[in-house]
């Protein structure tokens, strides 16, 4: 059964960072120790859970991974929590805590730059699993999709859920990091609101992959929306009502200071850059929860995210 734990590269940061802090105040090197302990015995609590994989008899039925493969294609996104095996829940879990103790970490050394960007290259790749795992669940969902895409889907879920890591998120996490690494060096310059520079100078940065999926899906009014909302960290109907403000007073541009002043005092999502993984995770939520609102209440605009969409043409290609 694969154990729960720091990867390699990891484990060998956090063992140069407690070199370090073993140096500095007694305090936080206490408290860097505790956090780190607690990491450790609760991926080994995790782990004492069977695996996702294991066949057991319970009442002369018998519950094994393909039993659990038909239940992940079987059942809705809202049913499946009390379905799926606990070690399920409690690997997320173990994925927010890491999340959380390194984020800690990089502040206990912040004045140690060396670390910052390995920091932050864990940090953002936590996240981009937890967006990769909502993504797969979508597919299961998605009736575009073949029965065989799903079964390897869900396949590929098992898999994360057993060891942490699949062949396919090791494949799509790079993808994912360098989306948000070109669109957080190439902030929105808003201009005429038609993000054709935004777009050129992400698509710049980016594979042959991307610009082949600009290419098959741009034409899609979805798509097209979904990757104004990406660009401009502005909702869909803010964007239409910007829009709509620069037409009525005749204006042909508007600035990267002043957009915010015609969204009234709540816009829709906050501003982020992709340093703050947290805020990062919080943008990619709220425009999923504003997109599976508009797919219920049949409301125009894009009923998927960027991520969503782009991660699923990778898939459907494979």
């Amino acid at each position: 059964m694969a154990e729960l734990k720091l990867e390699e590269n990891e484990e060998r940061l956090v063992q140069e960072i407690k070199t370090i802090l073993d140096t500095q105040d007694p305090t936080e090197k206490n408290l860097f120790d505790d956090r780190m302990n607690c990491l450790y015995n609760l991926g080994k609590a995790v782990s004492g859970y069977p695996s996702v994989r294991e066949s057991t008899m319970l009442q002369g039925m018998l519950r094994d991974e393909h039993q659990l493969l038909k239940s992940l294609c079987s059942f809705g996104s809202a049913s499946r929590l009390l379905y799926v095996p606990s070690r399920v829940v409690l690997a997320r879990s173990f994925l927010v805590a890491k999340f959380q103790a390194f984020s800690m970490i990089s502040i206990l050394v912040k004045d140690h730059k060396e670390f910052l960007y390995p920091l932050r290259r864990i940090m953002g790749s936590i996240i981009h699993t937890l967006m990769i795992e909502e993504v797969y669940f979508s597919c299961l969902d998605d009736p575009e999709f073949t029965h065989d895409i799903k079964m390897s889907v869900a396949h590929d879920l098992i898999t994360l859920w057993d060891s942490g890591t699949d062949p396919r998120l090791v494949r799509h996490l790079p993808a994912l990091d360098a989306l948000w690494t070109a669109r957080d060096e190439n902030p929105p310059a808003f201009g005429t609101m038609t993000g054709s520079s935004e777009l050129l100078r992400i698509t710049i940065d980016m594979e042959n992959d991307w610009q082949e999926f600009l290419v098959d899906h741009t034409s899609l009014d979805e798509t097209r929306w979904a990757l104004e909302e990406f660009l401009f960290g502005l909702s869909y109907e803010e964007i239409v009502n910007v829009r709509s403000k620069l037409v009525s007073l005749g204006i042909s541009a508007v600035g990267h200071d002043e957009v915010r002043s015609y969204l009234g005092e709540q816009p829709a999502y906050a501003i982020v850059t992709g340093t703050d993984y947290r805020a990062v995770y919080d943008f990619y939520v709220d425009r999923r929860d504003t997109a599976m609102f508009r797919q219920r209440s049949g409301a125009q605009g894009p009923q998927r995210t960027l991520e969503e969409i782009y991660l699923k043409y990778r898939i459907a290609r494979e």
